[in-house]
């Protein structure tokens, strides 16, 4: 004899196996605060793309199984040491603060060094729990960084704080995604610095523009001097491209056309010009054309000063103000 109430059992069933289903995916994931206050950052280098910082982090959250003192992860730092680890779990939330040592490698951008303007980047995530069942919250209260420090050479335009999620094309072997996609939530900071760059730029190119001087003099040789000419040519244009080496030597390596590239390059291309006009009043001479030969040579000492005086300000300019 059939039950005439198994109908009713397994709609039941089917209404309590909804809402079960129904919860499980309303439930939210748990939110961490996070905070921070940097007190220095140093050892800029521009050669191996990194730069140190010491910092004070905090955080607050319900979940212990976070655990961030084991499970906190520094996406792009060469190195991290932790000190001065204060935790405390007496109440509703666990309190966290710890001193961070670390080293990070970012990747510059120099097209316009030294009038340079980098964004220090870091960022803090927690390496067993994904953004199912964890997101940051940024504690935006008060000062980020020490306005009393100093980098050398630098200035701080700005500190923002924030939150995202990063995304990894991977399930890192675990079988339960369908997709090689997983999300990360992130605590970031980003520290946006400009060069001063005025001093720099002069103990930089300083060289060069004496090597463009002595090159640009041959103008004022009597033609009675080509091989003088001819030989100060030379050693200015080697001079230009010692110069260039030297500064390559401390940058990063670059595919992309810098502003060194530019100053040099235009030197380089201008004492040509300058070995170019001997050559031709070289030639006049030989025809018994000296006096033309002397005014070709004014001729072209003004153009071609007033010219690279021009180009010079220009690209400076525009890398300044980019």
């Amino acid at each position: 004899m059939k039950n005439p109430f198994i109908p009713y059992y397994l709609l039941l069933l089917g209404v309590c196996l909804a809402s079960l289903s129904a919860v499980a995916q309303d439930k939210k994931p748990d939110t961490v605060s996070a905070g921070i206050y940097i007190t220095s950052i140093h050892d800029i280098d521009f050669k191996d793309k990194e730069f140190s910082v010491n910092l004070w982090l905090w955080l607050k959250y319900r979940n212990r199984d976070f655990n961030f003192y084991d499970n906190l992860e520094v996406p792009g730092a060469k190195e991290v040491t932790k000190s001065f680890v204060t935790i405390d779990s007496s109440g509703d939330k666990v309190y966290m603060q710890m001193k961070l040592q670390c080293v990070m490698k970012d990747s510059w951008k120099i097209a316009n060094f030294p009038f340079d303007k980098q964004k220090l980047r870091f960022s803090i995530e927690n390496s067993q729990y994904d953004s199912r069942s964890l997101v940051f919250v940024a504690d935006t209260v008060g000062d980020h960084y020490d306005k009393r420090f100093t980098m050398s050479g630098w200035t701080v335009d700005s500190c923002i704080v924030g939150t995202g999620k990063k995304a990894y094309e991977t399930a890192f072997g675990d079988e339960r995604f369908q997709k090689p996609h997983t999300e990360y939530s992130n605590f970031k900071v980003r520290l946006s610095v400009h060069r001063e760059a005025m001093d720099m730029f002069w103990k930089l190119f300083l060289g060069m523009y004496i090597a463009f001087l002595i090159a640009y003099v041959c103008f004022y040789i009597h033609s009675d001097g080509m091989d003088s000419r001819f030989g100060l040519s030379v050693g200015a244009l080697f001079a230009v491209i010692g110069n260039k080496y030297i500064i390559d030597s401390s940058l990063p390596e670059t595919t992309s056309f810098t502003l060194v590239d530019t100053l040099h390059g235009l030197t380089l291309c201008f004492i040509f010009s300058v070995v170019s006009s001997t050559a031709w009043s070289l030639q006049l001479v030989k025809r018994g054309k000296a006096e033309k030969a002397n005014r070709f040579d004014m001729i072209m000492a003004q153009v071609l000063l007033l010219i690279y005086v021009i180009l010079n300000i220009y690209f400076i300019n525009a890398a300044a103000n980019s």
